[in-house]
């Protein structure tokens, strides 16, 4: 703890400053909580958007074995052409949310593609479409963890450094100036005894 003036005007800022971090601490510990609930809300959310992928990946499967007996490129089908994303803001952290994503347009020939080509390529686009709402969902909570730890230290400062050393500067100001104050009085009584008995002294001459 840093050496600090006995005065008023110390005791003043000291008093000021507690004030100041008694005042902004309930709003670091509502964000605190925000976030912690956010991470939790975004998770569930991205747990749920895997769930979904690997259901659509164990369908998959089922006819990923039909591609190899075509001719077809579906990979073409598969190029993306434009993603849409908006900025979610929570607790003062920016994070991308997938809108929509487009794909290439591209023609297919109905006369040599089998019937079963429109659901592979749907099927697969809406895989490619989950991927990409994973890694943003991911990105996101990553932010949200990055922005809880320094808050959180936030916390920790304010509760266990800022607060208890400002309450024990003000602790020894009080004292210091207590005592000053005595020692003040103590000394003007014996003055003022002192100038009784010289008063006194003339007074018998």
């Amino acid at each position: 703890m840093a050496k600090i003036k006995l005065t008023k005007g110390e005791l003043k800022r000291q008093r000021d400053a507690l004030k100041q971090f008694e005042r902004y601490l309930p709003t670091l510990q509502l964000k605190k909580q925000q976030l912690q609930l956010e991470i939790l809300q975004q998770n569930l959310i991205l747990e749920e958007k895997k769930r979904v992928l690997d259901q659509k990946k164990q369908a998959i499967y089922l006819w990923a074995g039909l591609l190899a007996d075509t001719q077809i490129n579906l990979k073409s089908f598969l190029k993306v052409d434009k993603i849409q994303t908006r900025i979610k803001n929570i607790a003062g952290v920016d994070i991308v949310l997938l809108v929509a994503l487009a794909f290439k347009y591209q023609e297919l020939d109905l006369f040599s593609t089998p019937l079963w080509a429109d659901g592979a390529i749907i099927a697969l686009q809406e895989v490619i479409i989950l991927q990409e709402e994973i890694v943003l969902l991911n990105q996101g909570v990553v932010l949200l963890r990055q922005e809880l730890r320094v808050t959180s230290q936030r916390v920790n400062l304010f509760e266990k450094v800022k607060i208890p050393e400002a309450q024990e500067n003000i602790r020894q100001i009080k004292i210091y100036i207590g005592d000053q104050l005595a020692n003040a009085v103590g000394r003007s009584k014996i003055a003022k005894r002192k100038i009784e008995a010289l008063v006194l002294e003339e007074v018998a001459v």
